[in-house]
Protein backbone atom coordinates (compact mmCIF):
# COMPACT_ATOMS: atom_id res chain seq x y z
CA UNK A 1 0.00 0.00 0.00
CA UNK A 2 1.28 3.45 -0.90
CA UNK A 3 2.13 5.58 2.10
CA UNK A 4 -0.36 8.47 2.25
CA UNK A 5 2.36 10.63 3.75
CA UNK A 6 5.06 9.72 1.23
CA UNK A 7 6.77 12.72 -0.43
CA UNK A 8 5.29 11.76 -3.81
CA UNK A 9 1.74 11.44 -2.49
CA UNK A 10 2.04 14.72 -0.58
CA UNK A 11 3.28 16.56 -3.68
CA UNK A 12 0.46 15.15 -5.79
CA UNK A 13 -2.20 15.98 -3.19
CA UNK A 14 -0.91 19.53 -2.81
CA UNK A 15 -0.86 19.97 -6.59
CA UNK A 16 -4.36 18.59 -7.24
CA UNK A 17 -5.95 20.50 -4.36
CA UNK A 18 -4.18 23.67 -5.50
CA UNK A 19 -5.45 23.27 -9.07
CA UNK A 20 -9.02 22.79 -7.78
CA UNK A 21 -8.69 26.00 -5.80
CA UNK A 22 -7.44 27.82 -8.91
CA UNK A 23 -10.57 26.72 -10.80
CA UNK A 24 -12.73 28.11 -7.98
CA UNK A 25 -10.80 31.40 -7.95
CA UNK A 26 -11.24 31.81 -11.72
CA UNK A 27 -15.00 31.17 -11.49
CA UNK A 28 -15.24 33.59 -8.57
CA UNK A 29 -13.41 36.29 -10.53
CA UNK A 30 -15.62 35.83 -13.59
CA UNK A 31 -18.69 36.11 -11.37
CA UNK A 32 -17.49 39.48 -10.06
CA UNK A 33 -17.02 41.11 -13.47
CA UNK A 34 -20.75 41.92 -13.98
CA UNK A 35 -20.64 43.97 -10.76
CA UNK A 36 -18.78 46.66 -12.73
CA UNK A 37 -21.07 46.86 -15.77
CA UNK A 38 -24.31 45.00 -15.05
CA UNK A 39 -25.06 45.42 -11.33
CA UNK A 40 -28.59 44.02 -11.62
CA UNK A 41 -27.29 40.88 -13.35
CA UNK A 42 -24.63 40.59 -10.65
CA UNK A 43 -27.28 40.77 -7.90
CA UNK A 44 -29.35 38.06 -9.61
CA UNK A 45 -26.25 35.90 -9.95
CA UNK A 46 -25.30 36.41 -6.29
CA UNK A 47 -28.86 35.63 -5.11
CA UNK A 48 -28.94 32.49 -7.25
CA UNK A 49 -25.67 31.26 -5.76
CA UNK A 50 -26.70 31.95 -2.19
CA UNK A 51 -30.07 30.24 -2.60
CA UNK A 52 -29.00 27.25 -4.71
CA UNK A 53 -29.18 23.86 -2.99
CA UNK A 54 -25.85 22.80 -4.47
CA UNK A 55 -23.94 25.83 -3.17
CA UNK A 56 -23.17 24.25 0.26
CA UNK A 57 -21.76 21.20 -1.56
CA UNK A 58 -19.40 23.43 -3.57
CA UNK A 59 -18.43 25.33 -0.41
CA UNK A 60 -17.64 22.09 1.44
CA UNK A 61 -15.56 20.95 -1.52
CA UNK A 62 -13.62 24.22 -1.54
CA UNK A 63 -13.02 24.01 2.22
CA UNK A 64 -11.81 20.41 1.93
CA UNK A 65 -9.50 21.35 -0.95
CA UNK A 66 -8.10 24.26 1.07
CA UNK A 67 -7.53 22.08 4.14
CA UNK A 68 -5.85 19.38 2.05
CA UNK A 69 -3.65 21.99 0.35
CA UNK A 70 -2.61 23.60 3.64
CA UNK A 71 -2.04 20.27 5.41
CA UNK A 72 -0.04 18.65 2.62
CA UNK A 73 2.07 21.79 2.18
CA UNK A 74 2.94 21.79 5.88
CA UNK A 75 3.69 18.05 5.83
CA UNK A 76 5.91 18.52 2.76
CA UNK A 77 7.86 21.20 4.61
CA UNK A 78 8.23 19.03 7.72
CA UNK A 79 9.36 16.06 5.63
CA UNK A 80 11.98 18.19 3.91
CA UNK A 81 13.23 19.51 7.23
CA UNK A 82 13.42 16.04 8.80
CA UNK A 83 15.30 14.80 5.73
CA UNK A 84 17.88 17.53 6.22
CA UNK A 85 16.80 19.58 3.22
CA UNK A 86 17.47 23.12 4.42
CA UNK A 87 18.51 24.50 1.07
CA UNK A 88 17.26 27.88 -0.02
CA UNK A 89 15.89 27.64 -3.55
CA UNK A 90 17.08 30.11 -6.11
CA UNK A 91 15.88 30.56 -9.66
CA UNK A 92 18.24 29.71 -12.50
CA UNK A 93 16.10 31.72 -14.89
CA UNK A 94 16.17 35.45 -15.39
CA UNK A 95 12.87 35.68 -13.53
CA UNK A 96 13.34 37.59 -10.27
CA UNK A 97 9.60 37.86 -9.63
CA UNK A 98 9.17 34.08 -9.98
CA UNK A 99 12.12 33.54 -7.64
CA UNK A 100 10.59 35.98 -5.15
CA UNK A 101 7.25 34.14 -5.39
CA UNK A 102 9.01 30.87 -4.60
CA UNK A 103 10.88 32.28 -1.59
CA UNK A 104 7.77 33.93 -0.15
CA UNK A 105 5.22 31.19 -0.87
CA UNK A 106 4.63 30.45 2.82
CA UNK A 107 4.22 34.12 3.69
CA UNK A 108 1.85 34.61 0.74
CA UNK A 109 -0.17 31.61 1.89
CA UNK A 110 -0.57 33.09 5.37
CA UNK A 111 -1.73 36.42 3.89
CA UNK A 112 -4.25 34.62 1.67
CA UNK A 113 -5.59 32.61 4.60
CA UNK A 114 -6.01 35.74 6.73
CA UNK A 115 -7.68 37.59 3.86
CA UNK A 116 -10.10 34.71 3.23
CA UNK A 117 -11.10 34.55 6.89
CA UNK A 118 -11.95 38.27 6.80
CA UNK A 119 -13.67 38.06 3.41
CA UNK A 120 -15.82 35.06 4.35
CA UNK A 121 -16.78 36.57 7.71
CA UNK A 122 -17.92 39.75 5.96
CA UNK A 123 -19.90 38.30 3.05
CA UNK A 124 -20.80 34.72 3.95
CA UNK A 125 -21.36 34.37 7.67
CA UNK A 126 -23.10 37.76 7.66
CA UNK A 127 -24.60 37.43 4.19
CA UNK A 128 -26.23 40.52 2.72
CA UNK A 129 -29.88 40.31 1.76
CA UNK A 130 -30.70 39.53 -1.87
CA UNK A 131 -30.12 42.62 -3.98
CA UNK A 132 -27.62 44.19 -1.60
CA UNK A 133 -24.45 42.20 -2.33
CA UNK A 134 -22.80 45.02 -4.27
CA UNK A 135 -23.79 47.58 -1.65
CA UNK A 136 -22.16 45.44 1.02
CA UNK A 137 -18.98 45.17 -1.05
CA UNK A 138 -18.96 48.93 -1.57
CA UNK A 139 -19.37 49.57 2.13
CA UNK A 140 -16.40 47.32 2.88
CA UNK A 141 -14.09 48.58 0.15
CA UNK A 142 -14.61 52.26 0.85
CA UNK A 143 -12.87 51.67 4.18
CA UNK A 144 -9.13 52.20 3.51
CA UNK A 145 -8.03 49.40 5.86
CA UNK A 146 -10.17 46.79 4.14
CA UNK A 147 -9.23 48.05 0.69
CA UNK A 148 -5.56 47.54 1.59
CA UNK A 149 -6.37 44.06 2.95
CA UNK A 150 -8.22 43.10 -0.24
CA UNK A 151 -5.42 44.42 -2.48
CA UNK A 152 -2.78 42.67 -0.35
CA UNK A 153 -4.75 39.44 -0.56
CA UNK A 154 -5.00 39.78 -4.35
CA UNK A 155 -1.24 40.38 -4.67
CA UNK A 156 -0.56 37.35 -2.47
CA UNK A 157 -2.85 35.23 -4.65
CA UNK A 158 -0.96 36.37 -7.76
CA UNK A 159 2.42 35.49 -6.23
CA UNK A 160 1.15 32.16 -4.93
CA UNK A 161 -0.25 31.29 -8.37
CA UNK A 162 3.00 32.31 -10.05
CA UNK A 163 4.88 29.79 -7.93
CA UNK A 164 2.13 27.17 -7.80
CA UNK A 165 1.53 26.93 -11.55
CA UNK A 166 4.99 25.52 -12.18
CA UNK A 167 5.21 23.59 -8.90
CA UNK A 168 1.91 21.79 -9.50
CA UNK A 169 2.89 20.67 -13.00
CA UNK A 170 6.26 19.51 -11.73
CA UNK A 171 4.66 17.56 -8.87
CA UNK A 172 2.23 15.85 -11.26
CA UNK A 173 5.01 15.00 -13.71
CA UNK A 174 3.63 17.24 -16.45
CA UNK A 175 6.63 19.58 -16.62
CA UNK A 176 9.38 18.66 -19.06
CA UNK A 177 11.85 20.59 -21.24
CA UNK A 178 9.46 20.55 -24.20
CA UNK A 179 6.66 22.44 -22.47
CA UNK A 180 8.43 24.29 -19.67
CA UNK A 181 8.58 27.61 -21.52
CA UNK A 182 4.89 27.52 -22.38
CA UNK A 183 3.92 26.58 -18.82
CA UNK A 184 6.06 29.40 -17.41
CA UNK A 185 4.35 31.89 -19.72
CA UNK A 186 0.87 30.56 -19.00
CA UNK A 187 1.58 30.70 -15.28
CA UNK A 188 2.69 34.32 -15.47
CA UNK A 189 -0.33 35.33 -17.56
CA UNK A 190 -2.77 33.47 -15.30
CA UNK A 191 -1.27 34.94 -12.12
CA UNK A 192 -1.34 38.46 -13.60
CA UNK A 193 -4.91 38.19 -14.86
CA UNK A 194 -6.31 36.75 -11.65
CA UNK A 195 -4.39 38.92 -9.20
CA UNK A 196 -4.75 42.02 -11.36
CA UNK A 197 -8.41 41.30 -11.98
CA UNK A 198 -9.24 41.16 -8.27
CA UNK A 199 -7.26 44.35 -7.62
CA UNK A 200 -8.93 46.28 -10.45
CA UNK A 201 -12.40 45.13 -9.43
CA UNK A 202 -11.76 46.08 -5.80
CA UNK A 203 -10.52 49.52 -6.81
CA UNK A 204 -13.36 50.05 -9.27
CA UNK A 205 -16.00 49.17 -6.68
CA UNK A 206 -14.34 51.38 -4.05
CA UNK A 207 -13.89 54.36 -6.37
CA UNK A 208 -17.27 53.91 -8.01
CA UNK A 209 -19.09 53.94 -4.69
CA UNK A 210 -17.11 56.96 -3.53
CA UNK A 211 -17.88 58.94 -6.67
Amino acid sequence: MTNLYSPTRLRESAAVSGLLLVVFVIVHLLGLIPALMLPEAFERYAAMLHNARWTPVIEIGVVISALVHITTTILKYLNNQSAGNHASLTSRRAAPIAAFASRTKAFAGIIILGFLIIHISQLRFTRPSDGFELAALQQILTQPLYLVIYISGSLAIALHLLHGAEAAHRSLGWLHPGNSKVLHQVGRVLASLIGGGFILISLAIALGSAA
